[in-house]
């Protein structure tokens, strides 16, 4: 009998079949249906004119792309190094991406250019952030290879240039895996170390593989947020790497780096020697012009002495003039004061003393008379008033005879017999003094 085969059972033969059958595989095809879940794990078609293929690289997997910075994008034509792997939940194959990189061009170049697009797109290649170079730095820190030929080249052109330079050299390595930590740590160090005004990132010329670290993203953004302008001065004068494009100055050659950051000495005296004899001469000039102005105002000073006559006869006739001035203000003042005596006996304090007194005398006896006349009115009516109030009193009703009971306790007047019970007691008020009584009968 033929054996039967669960769908399980199936789907596992041809897994052991398929990746027993197919190892290591080289595959090229393009991108299509390119997906980046949260997990990390990079899922994607790959195609070619007349079929296509599921495909997966997981995130395990990715130290080929970390070393390259290298992007897969949509469309984008790659060979990958993969193996067959079938999914038994489903029965589906595809293939498990190992390593990639894009047909056309180096995986190195294209790194380097997305990474230089995104860069760029985030402004960090801006002129508006490049910072200025000092004119003579007093201290100058070299991120270099201590042993290459950079070093040799950059310390004797300095030498040459500028003998009182004051180089402080951060080795580090310019290539490998771990070149780009190592130049991020240098650039650090010499932040830290205090003093340095300009840095120098430098290397020799190479392959794009050998440059690399200098493409490295993480260094682009450490030369970006540096405080001290930075050079760079990687490879010949036709290699660019992304430090050329962030750097505050990009030189064509590690000598050439030296040459834009050191001034020439000799150039420097003459220049000084030049501006000595500019200000000297200047000077000179200065003191000439001022000299002839003086020249000049001599022929054109009179005699002091014809001067001082003419100022004599002026001081004299404003002295007459003065003279003149003080005699009519004195007699103005004479006149003023004889009016002003003639007013004041004309209102002689004495008489309108007497005057006033009088006045005062007449409106005194007016008061006094006022006031005895309201008094006496006030008084007949108070007497008045106080007749009709004593009319009124209760207390004279009381004289008559009549008394007023109250209730105990309470005080409420009694107008009516009803009003009382047997045995309540009630308060009686007479014209002199008051009682308490006890009620024994109504009537």
């Amino acid at each position: 009998m033929e054996e039967i085969l669960t769908v399980s059972q199936l789907n596992n033969n041809i897994k052991f079949l398929l990746e027993e059958t197919f190892g290591s595989l080289l595959v090229e095809g393009e991108v299509s249906n390119l997906r980046r879940p949260q997990s990390g794990h990079v899922y994607f078609t790959l195609k070619d004119d007349k079929s296509q293929i599921n495909a997966v690289f997981f995130r395990q997997f990715g130290a080929y792309k970390r070393k390259t910075n290298f992007e897969l994008e949509e469309g984008l034509k790659i060979l990958c190094r993969a193996r067959l792997n079938v999914y038994l939940p489903r029965g589906d194959y595809q293939l498990v991406i190992e390593s990639v990189e894009p047909l056309g061009v180096g995986a190195l170049q294209k790194a380097f250019e997305q990474l230089k697009a995104k860069l760029a797109a985030e402004g960090l290649f801006d002129e508006c952030y490049k910072k200025k170079l000092p004119f003579l730095p007093r201290k100058i820190g070299i991120v270099t290879s201590p042993t290459g030929a950079v070093i040799k080249d950059i310390l004797n052109i300095t030498k040459r240039r500028f003998p009182a330079a004051d180089i402080l050299i951060a080795p580090v390595r310019v290539q490998g895996d771990e070149a780009a930590s190592e130049i991020i740590q240098a650039l650090r160090n010499l932040h830290s170390f205090g003093g340095v005004e300009v840095i120098i990132v430098a290397r020799g010329g190479g392959s794009l593989e050998d440059i690399a670290p200098f493409n490295d993203e993480a260094l682009a953004r450490e030369i970006f947020n540096s405080s001290i302008p930075i050079v760079s001065a990687v490879g010949h004068e036709t290699d660019f790497t992304i430090c050329d494009f962030v750097a505050d100055l990009r030189a064509p050659t590690p000598s050439a780096a030296a040459e834009l950051i050191v001034p020439e000495w000799m150039e420097l005296k003459t220049n000084i020697d030049k501006f000595k004899q500019r200000l000297i001469d200047g000077y000179c000039r200065y003191a000439k012009d001022k000299k002839d102005t003086i020249i000049e105002l001599q022929g054109r000073l009179k005699d002091p002495r014809r001067y001082m006559i003419n100022l004599q006869i002026q001081l004299d006739y404003l002295r007459e003039r003065l003279k003149a001035a003080l005699y009519q203000k004195k007699q103005y003042l004479h006149n003023g004061l004889s009016q002003l005596d003639l007013r004041l006996r004309h209102q002689n304090p004495a008489r309108r003393i007497s005057e006033k007194k009088i006045l005062l005398k007449n409106i005194q006896e007016s008061i006094n008379r006022n006031i005895s006349y309201r008094l006496t009115a006030l008084h007949e009516r108070l007497r008045k008033n106080s007749a009709v109030l004593q009319s009124l009193s209760p207390l004279v009703v009381l004289q008559r005879g009549y008394s007023i009971t109250r209730s105990v306790p309470g005080g409420v007047i009694i107008r009516q017999a009803d009003a009382l019970n047997i045995g309540d007691e009630v308060n009686v008020r007479l014209a002199k003094g008051n009682f308490e009584a006890e009620v024994k009968k109504i009537s």
